[in-house]
């Protein structure tokens, strides 16, 4: 596994992760283009930096993602942030619903 935040250049707190989103949908099925108020807020994400939990007794647990890994996370889940003109959510390993095969 690669160390979790490395080439991302930011370590989240035990038990968080920062994920990039995916698939936000510029324009309805019909065709019409979505203002920036109609759209929802994505729910898939890409992995680009991980930090496992501990457990109660303060011992590291196994990781639940890999750096990478695309996931499926609550939809209103996280703190929205702006790291270099990008967006990015950090999100508790709890908020994580699936993880892509």
């Amino acid at each position: 596994m690669a160390k979790a935040g490395a080439k991302f250049g930011y370590r989240p707190a035990p038990g968080r992760l920062i994920v990039e989103p995916l698939g936000q949908k510029e324009t309805t099925e019909s065709g019409l283009y979505l203002p920036e108020s109609a759209k929802e807020r994505p729910q898939l994400g890409k992995v680009v930096a991980y930090t496992p939990g501990r457990d109660d007794n303060g011992k590291s647990k196994d990781a639940l993602v890999e750096v990478g890994d695309v996931i499926f996370h609550s939809k209103y889940s996280g703190t929205e942030v702006k790291i270099d003109n990008s967006d990015f959510l950090i999100l508790r390993e709890d908020d994580i619903l699936a993880v892509q095969n």
